[in-house]
């Protein structure tokens, strides 16, 4: 990665599309010598102008390396031309890098864009490395890191909500949240340097009660700021969910339910998925991974099952999110029981599947069987009941501590109150909102500033000198300045602007 010293000193040149064939394709130049390789690369008909795009002929290049047949700039000549362009400059200060920065949008031919940037390299260009142009856009001042790292979800997003998120950080959604709080901290230490400084000229020096009150209203965003991680990080990365159950409750047909199409197998005989079946969806723009998982049951009939079996502990163990299906027309048994005991405490649900057969259940119910034969979902007081009237006297809100909710895999009922008691269950019940928290560094800078603010309000409160407190205000304050990238070591940066793809 290029060093900050050396940013603006070359030029650099990238394929800024995705590799293969396309309807179009970009290549992208920064540096002093932007415009004139530009020039050099195709046939201009017309001067370049800032944020004006101009027509140009790609010309094929002689064995001497000449563009045309008498040089850049040569009439246009039908028999070399081997594609047309447009081209935008966009000059310095003014563009994404702050530097001269062309852009030559060519047909998405592979074979041309490759033979432009070819020809860019022999002109004085040298290949830019993953994220530099961003990287550059840092250096020079015109986005913060947390910026640059929203450009970089913005290319990454799944989905719609991920790239709300992203946009928002890219404006700067984050450092509008943290300025008010670093420019109070700011004035705090101003406050006790110049009480120190000064102190022989008169100046005040801050009361105790002034220093407390003024970190322990720094505190509160900053809480506010941290909690958001938990949603901003899922936002982000998504999560797994977990579809559990003994065999034959209908967790492939939920999981397919889930997904909208045919993904898992389905057969009337228990025990069909023998193995995890994985799929990624959005709920509410959350990506999540369903995991359909091979039924639980102690006494597996053969080895593939019990390799299945221990793969869906696995899961269950794995993900962060546990749906326990059960048939609602069955008894609850003792695999089922332990499950439920296992999931205690974790984000779960109860899914009472089938509770489309519960009609069948009521005629059971009136023809004499006991009730104890069929479970504890249908009590006998009702058997009288009309069969809708039984559906919803039999659907608890909760078994065994766990949120319950009724569906029918088969004719898609409650599928959608599913999907939205996942959503809930997958952001706590967090609402959007902008400048969330979205990855670890951004995270561990906040409560980095936290517990430094903590300590100087300890110091504070046990009277240590305004010296000492200033250590714990400062370290509060270089932390926030990591987090916008003010003091980010050059290691950190590296690391951060090489997870871009190469021409952004």
């Amino acid at each position: 990665m290029a060093s900050s010293g050396s940013a603006t000193a070359d030029t650099i040149a990238a394929i800024s599309t995705p590799p293969g064939r396309g309807g179009i394709g970009i290549v992208r130049l920064s540096g002093p010598l932007a415009a004139s390789i530009a020039g050099q690369l195709v046939s201009l008909r017309g001067p370049l102008q800032h944020g004006r795009a101009r027509l140009a002929d790609v010309l094929d290049s002689d064995i001497d390396g000449t563009i045309g047949a008498d040089g850049p700039g040569a009439a246009r000549s039908q028999s070399n031309r081997i594609d047309e362009a447009l081209v935008t400059l966009f000059a310095a200060p003014n563009s994404y890098t702050s530097e001269d920065l062309v852009e030559i949008a060519a047909h998405g031919s592979p074979v041309v864009l490759e033979f432009l940037l070819r020809r860019a390299l022999e002109l004085g260009a040298r290949l830019a490395e993953p994220g530099e142009f961003t990287q550059r856009a840092f250096l020079s001042g015109r986005i913060d890191l947390t910026q640059a790292e929203g450009v970089r979800d913005l290319i990454e997003a799944q989905t719609l909500t991920q790239a709300r998120q992203a946009a928002s950080q890219m404006g700067g959604g984050l450092s509008r949240r943290v300025a008010p709080v670093k420019q109070s901290l700011v004035e705090l230490i101003a406050l006790l340097e110049a009480g120190i400084d000064f102190a022989e000229d008169d100046v005040d020096v801050a009361p105790q009660a002034e220093i407390a009150r003024r970190i322990e209203e720094l505190t509160p965003p900053l809480a506010a700021l941290e909690a958001s991680f938990s949603r901003g990080r899922i936002v982000h990365d998504g999560l797994s969910l977990a579809i559990v159950g003994r065999p034959n409750v209908g967790k492939s047909s939920l999981f397919n339910r889930l997904v909208e199409r045919d993904r898992a197998i389905v057969t009337a005989a228990p025990g069909t998925t023998r193995d995890t079946v994985t799929e990624r969806i959005s709920l509410g723009g959350i990506p999540i991974e369903l995991v359909d998982t091979a039924g639980l049951r102690e006494l597996a009939l053969d080895e593939a099952e019990q390799i299945g079996v221990r793969r869906s502990r696995e899961a269950l163990a794995d993900a962060a999110l546990v749906l326990v299906v059960l048939d609602a027309t069955q008894p609850i048994g003792d695999d089922e029981r332990e499950l439920l005991a296992a999931v205690e405490g974790r984000p779960a649900l109860a899914v009472l599947n089938k509770c489309d057969l519960l009609g069948s259940t009521r005629e059971l119910l009136e023809s004499g069987v006991p009730p104890t034969k069929m479970g504890p979902l249908v009590p006998a007081t009702e058997s009288l009941a009309p069969a809708a009237e039984v559906e919803s006297i039999a659907t608890p809100t909760e078994v065994a501590g766990i949120p319950a909710l009724a569906t029918s895999a088969l004719t898609g009922q409650g599928v959608p109150a599913l999907r939205e008691r996942i959503l809930s269950l997958a952001t706590g019940g967090a609402a959007a909102e902008p400048g969330l928290l979205t990855n670890l560094r951004q995270h561990q800078a906040i409560t980095i500033s936290l517990a430094a603010l903590a300590d100087a309000a300890k110091a504070n409160a046990g009277g240590i000198p305004h010296e000492m407190i200033l250590l714990d205000l400062y370290r509060a304050l270089w932390a926030l300045d990591s987090l916008t990238g003010q003091t980010t070591p050059d290691d950190i940066l590296n690391l951060i602007f090489s997870s871009f793809c190469i021409g952004k």
